[in-house]
C-alpha cells in the first residue's frame, strides 16, 4: 500500500515521503495512529507543508548541534580501567562512561544515548566512537582505554609475553621458509642431475 508520511518513523521514512509499505503495517499501525495517510492530493499537500516545517526545525537543530559538536569532534577521551591477567577489562567501558568523561572534560552536556557504541569496550587500546547530536551532525571522538595504576605491571608483562611470542613465530616462519628454499634447491639439483 502506498502511503504518505506525516511523521518520522525511524528506519522507515521521514515526514513528507511517499513509500510503499506492507498492507498490515499501514492498516494496523500507520493509519490508525495518524502517522501516515493515503496518497490523496490533500494528504500530499499536508505532508509537503509538514516536511517544509520539519526541514526548518531540523536546520535550526543542526546549526545548534554544529556549534556543540565542534568542541567535541576530534577529542580524545582517556578512561582508566582495571585489567585482568588475560588483558581483558574487569567490567567494560560503556557509552555512559564515555558521555560522562566528555561532559567532564569538554563542558558540553553529552547524553549517553547519543554516543554510538555497538558493544561495550572490553580491552585496552584506542577506538573511534561516533557521537550523533542530530541525524545530520555526527562528531568523531577517540576513546583511549588505559590500564589503571594497579594493572600496569600486569599489562606490561602481558605485552612482553606477546612480543616474545611474535618474535618466536617470526623466527619459526623464517626457518620454515629457509628450509623450503633449501628443499626446492636440492630438488632442482636432483632434477638437473637426472637429466
Amino acid at each position: 500500500m502506498k502511503v504518505v508520511f506525516f511523521e518520522d518513523v525511524e528506519g522507515t521514512a521521514q515526514v513528507g515521503e511517499v513509500k510503499d509499505v506492507k498492507n498490515g503495517f499501514a492498516r494496523n499501525f500507520l493509519l490508525p495512529r495518524g502517522i501516515a495517510g493515503a496518497t490523496s492530493r490533500d494528504n500530499l499537500q499536508r505532508a509537503n507543508s509538514l516536511a517544509q516545517k520539519e526541514a526548518r526545525r531540523q536546520e535550526k537543530l543542526d546549526a545548534e548541534a554544529r556549534g556543540i559538536s565542534g568542541k567535541v569532534d576530534g577529542y580524545t577521551v582517556t578512561i582508566e580501567a582495571r585489567v585482568g591477567e588475560t588483558g581483558h577489562l574487569f567490567g567494560s567501558v560503556t557509552n555512559r562512561d564515555i558521555a560522562e568523561q566528555l561532559t567532564a572534560k569538554t563542558g558540553v552536556e553529552v547524553d549517553s544515548k547519543i554516543v554510538l557504541l555497538a558493544e561495550p569496550i572490553r580491552e585496552i587500546g584506542q577506538r573511534q566512537v561516533s557521537v550523533k547530536f542530530t541525524r545530520n551532525v555526527i562528531a568523531e571522538v577517540t576513546v583511549d582505554v588505559v590500564p589503571d595504576e594497579a594493572s600496569r605491571p600486569v599489562v606490561e608483562k602481558l605485552l612482553a609475553e606477546r612480543a616474545a611470542q611474535a618474535e618466536l613465530e617470526a623466527k619459526q616462519l623464517a626457518a620454515a621458509a629457509k628450509a623450503r628454499e633449501e628443499a626446492e634447491a636440492a630438488s632442482a639439483e636432483a632434477t638437473e642431475e637426472a637429466e
